[in-house]
């Protein structure tokens, strides 16, 4: 990607922040090199500025996601750096781009160059047309929800100072997802508001990624009047900014007559006016500007003009996007304050001391049973450890099970000194107690409770309460321990105070941001995907594919009709040198047992350089045989997609395993459709998998091909049970005999299983039997007793009768 460094002086015209939304990153290959960031240990839409207040009970499922739900891919380094000062509508920015076949000759900005806290940087910086350069020393990117100058930046201007680097994204997760993929440092989000409450998404997203808190802050939002330079305050009419600030607002504006106009953004308020000055937005009318930012295109709301029209925001953004601030400090209310929270890969509780105030954030479930909370904050109240704030959020069934499921496969993996024995501070403060049976039905509503103390974890206390707490909890997790107070510790003070050393005495008119990410062009980039197999499964997959990316298939059987319904090229088995020419992804979408067969046919030698994806129920066997059959300079990605032609995507379960990746944008971009699918991005070894997950496939596979559907007649009335019965046997019996006979074959414990399934049904049998005789034998006894006691009665009645007679003919003898 090329790299583009914008360095504009002062008097230069506004550089838009460009940022498009990122695609999800994954962790990066094994093997592979990883950029040389602050941090270099991995472990495991939004428009709204939220840095304002909010309304309580807001949030929702944190934009989705699952799209990378638990495991976010990883990605390269950043791209280019725009330094961006006050501008003005009569001259533009300059802008130096180069190329792969260019590249560039400075240095601090270049991601290969850039290092880390004690790494190696380039000391050479920017000329700036105007003397204001970049920074020079290790790079430390922090992101951002909003556009530049929004309150986050502000927020992370107070706490790390001017000399990091900003990246602005579209919404919350697009940061979460930058410091996961090892493309920005932390990321600074808005967690709580003293006026609107808690900013739900956030909770969320805090539970789907594996970063942890290394800081606080509390910030005072100030609003300002921002207006083109020379208006007069007199002549503005209308007030444009998010709906929360001008609700914040409505005395000031209400006292001279402003009408309020709702957009989505604080800072873009500021940065619709910019665009209107600048023509990009002429009239008003909603044009959309050049700029690739999400929401470079929306246009000031009808009627309002740079001459008629302010923007509430902050002073930062007036400085800008070339604004005058009129006033300073219009809200209402005086109180309003937002805490943010810098996230990072790597906690600092260990640098945390008795002399530091400290705060550790947690989150945890309980069981349903009465007087589960007052238990679990006993842990905490006996031993006289303060808490700060408790909060109940809702959270799905579904993921309580994942998580509980991926703690399992973490503490499995560090019993045996495996991947989990690698995983972060907050991944490794993760417990689960046993898990409920199978059986035993979630209620409808489950909570996870978010619990602040203000002790650090490390203090023999809080660990003894956290013990404690984890007998208890069905999950529990620290979300990290960090200083109180806006204070910095640990990595995160050392790469600052770093900054701060260099760039000492140096001054750059403009705050430092970064224009975009390498992983903001996955989501337009267009790849070439071809499948191999074109069955129903195929098609299904293509159809999703098809609306992202170009879409060919070959098959021997003649499948054009179903391959044009779904927008997909059809290739006859005799053109496989033109299906493969110039495709950058190879789909195997063949059953298990013909796997092999397929590749053999395939020439191998036009598989280099492309990435081969298998689609299997299974992942161990077919890994084999695409490792040893494939050239070495060819990537092999193996994946299960856990859903099928009858399933949504939405929060169905996309495992995969990054085998031998060399292009690992490719990668993630293949991996991004389901992504945006908001699938369950699942990365897991094909050991694990098979392990998890095999046994499970072929039992329901097995029991839907036995519950035809002669045994299951359509009924107007059904129970639940009855209905989840008829959509198993639906779903497998849709599947090809081909790919269960491959879940047999390539399983060692199908046999064992389908013996157990046996010995099972045997033993049902016998259990009916057993329970038919018994209950024959209750009722030939009864009905046996039943005689005895009829001729008992038919006896007495004789010899009363025998008697009465012998007693008449004594009283009255003949």
């Amino acid at each position: 990607m090329a790299a583009a460094i914008v360095v504009a002086g002062a008097g230069a015209g506004v550089a838009s922040s460009d940022c498009g939304r990122p695609s999800p990153g994954p962790p990066p290959p094994r093997g592979g090199s990883r950029p040389p960031l602050l941090d270099r240990r991995h472990p495991r839409s939004d428009d709204d500025d939220h840095a304002l207040s909010f309304p309580r009970g807001g949030g929702g499922g944190g934009g989705g996601a699952s799209s990378s739900f638990f495991r976010p891919r990883g990605g390269a380094a950043a791209g280019g750096i725009v330094v961006s000062p006050p501008p003005t509508t009569t001259t533009t920015s300059t802008t130096t781009t180069t190329s792969a076949n260019n590249p560039p000759s400075t240095g601090p900005y270049d991601s290969s160059r850039s290092g880390g806290v004690g790494g190696s940087s380039s000391s050479s910086s920017s000329s700036s047309s105007g003397g204001g350069g970049g920074p020079t020393g290790p790079i430390v990117r922090v992101a951002f929800q909003g556009e530049a100058g929004a309150y986050s930046e502000k927020s992370l201007r107070e706490l790390l100072g001017r000399n990091v680097v900003a990246v602005p994204r579209p919404n919350f997760e697009s940061c979460y997802r930058a410091v996961a993929s090892n493309e920005c440092d932390y990321a600074i989000v808005p967690i709580e508001n003293s006026l609107g409450g808690s900013i739900h998404e956030n909770y969320d997203l805090m539970l789907r990624y594996d970063l942890t808190i290394v800081a606080e802050h509390d910030f005072r939002v100030r609003h300002c009047l921002l207006t083109r330079p020379g208006l007069d305050v007199g002549d503005v009419k209308y007030a444009i900014s998010h709906p929360q600030a001008l609700s914040q607002c409505d005395n000031y504006l209400r006292a001279r007559g402003i009408v309020p106009r709702a957009t989505y953004d604080t800072a873009g308020s500021a940065k619709m006016i910019s665009d209107c000055l600048r023509g990009d937005d002429v009239g008003g009318q909603g044009s959309s500007s050049s700029s690739s930012s999400s929401s470079s295109s929306r246009g000031m709301p009808e009627g309002c003009t740079p001459d008629n029209t302010a923007a509430i925001a902050s002073n930062l953004a007036g400085l800008t996007f070339g604004l005058e601030c009129k006033e300073e400090g219009i809200e209402d209310d005086d109180s309003n304050f937002t805490r943010f929270l810098l996230l990072g890969r790597r906690g600092v509780g260990q640098y945390l001391n008795k002399k530091i105030p400290s705060k550790t954030s947690l989150v945890f479930t309980l069981p349903n049973n009465a007087g589960a909370l007052y238990k679990s904050l006993a842990c905490f109240s006996l031993r006289d450890i303060d808490m700060s704030k408790i909060e109940s959020r809702p959270m799905s069934a579904a993921l309580l099970n994942y998580l509980r499921f991926r703690n399992t496969v973490t503490m499995n993996n560090r019993e045996r000194g495996g991947l989990g024995a690698s995983s972060s501070s907050s991944s490794s403060s993760s417990s689960s107690s046993s898990s409920p049976s199978r059986s035993e039905e979630l209620p409808r509503f489950r909570y996870c409770f978010y619990l602040d103390i203000l002790s650090s974890e490390l203090d023999e206390g809080v660990q003894n309460a956290l013990h404690h707490l984890r007998e208890q909890s069905d999950y529990c997790r620290v979300l990290g321990s960090y200083p109180a107070n806006s204070r910095l510790v640990g990595p995160v003070a050392e790469a600052v105070e770093a900054l701060n050393a260099e760039n000492e005495g140096k001054t750059h008119e403009a705050e430092l941001r970064l224009k975009s990410l390498p992983s903001d062009d996955d989501d337009t980039r267009r790849l070439n995907i071809g499948f191999v197999g074109y069955g129903a499964f195929g098609q299904y997959l293509s159809k999703q594919m098809s609306s992202h990316h170009n879409v060919r298939c070959i098959d021997p059987v003649d499948k054009s009709k179903q391959a044009e319904e779904n927008n997909v090229e059809y290739f006859p088995t005799f053109d496989t040198s033109n299906f493969l020419h110039g495709l950058d992804v190879v789909v195997i979408a063949v059953p298990m047992i013909e796997l092999e067969e397929t590749m053999e046919s395939l020439p191998l030698e036009k598989l280099r350089n492309k990435l081969i994806v298998e689609v299997c129920p299974l992942n161990a066997y077919p890994r084999t045989v695409l490792s040893r059959m494939l050239p070495p300079n060819t990537d092999i990605l193996c994946t299960n997609p856990m859903f099928g032609p009858e399933l949504p995507l939405d929060g169905v379960p996309f495992v995969y395993e990054r085998v031998r990746i060399s292009d690992a944008r490719r990668a993630n971009c293949f991996l991004s459709t389901f992504e945006r699918a908001r699938c369950k991005m699942v990365e897991m070894a094909a050991e694990d998998h098979d392990a998890y997950v095999a046994d499970a496939e072929f039992v329901t596979h097995l029991t839907g091909r036995l519950l035809d559907r002669n045994l299951l007649p359509v009924s107007p009335v059904s129970s639940r049970e009855y209905s989840a019965l008829c959509d198993v046997a639906d779903m497998t019996t849709n599947d090809s005999f081909d790919m269960f006979y491959g879940m047999f074959k390539y399983n060692d414990r199908a046999k064992e299983l389908l013996n157990k399934m046996r010995d099972n049904l045997a033993s049902v049998e016998r259990k009916l039997a057993a329970k038919e005789a018994y209950l024959a034998a209750s009722a030939e006894m009864k009905n046996t007793d039943r005689q005895k006691l009829l001729a008992e009665c038919r006896l007495l009645l004789r010899e009363m009768a025998k008697s009465n007679a012998n007693s008449a003919h004594v009283e009255h003898p003949q």
